[in-house]
């Protein structure tokens, strides 16, 4: 039991780690994005479009950030919150972008499919940790010596 506890924790280890390194790539490109780059995606360039653009790219870096360090907290109710708030806002992003692209007729493109398949991805992964394989025990989301202490 406690062999495939620590095989779950590795899994969601590996899942952030994945996480980082998109949000990390995601965030880099989307801060560092030239005005030509804007100027295609949205159809014209807006400066405010730059800007809300270059922000999100900060987010992203900070919850790469976050993610990649993550993986070292033994704090296993922490890290399962970091699971449900992360399948919740991948989940309610997925929505947005889903509505957006059924919304507006004058831009249905790839980006926003590649967006989605991206974001529902990501939130049936944290969501199978959260809600499968265990996700309502504590001990899957716990470091072995911390699990060790607990059984003591």
């Amino acid at each position: 039991m406690a062999d495939r506890h620590q095989s779950t924790r590795q899994q969601l280890d590996k899942l952030f780690f994945l996480d980082a390194i998109v949000s990390l790539i995601l965030g880099g490109i989307s801060l560092l994005a030239p005005h030509g780059i804007i100027q295609a995606l949205s159809g014209g360039y807006n400066h405010s479009t730059h800007e809300v653009f270059r922000l999100y790219g900060c987010l992203r870096i900070a919850v790469g950030w976050i993610l990649f360090n993550v993986r070292g907290v033994d704090d296993g109710k922490f890290r399962r919150t970091v699971c449900e708030a992360l399948m919740a806002c991948y989940t309610a992003s997925a929505l947005a972008v889903i509505r957006a692209q059924f919304t507006d007729h004058s831009s249905r493109n790839v980006m926003n499919w590649i967006a989605i398949g991206f974001l529902v991805n990501f939130s049936i992964l944290y969501g199978t940790f959260r809600f499968g394989k265990g996700g309502d025990m504590i001990k899957v989301y716990e470091l072995p010596s911390t699990t060790a202490r607990s059984m003591r």
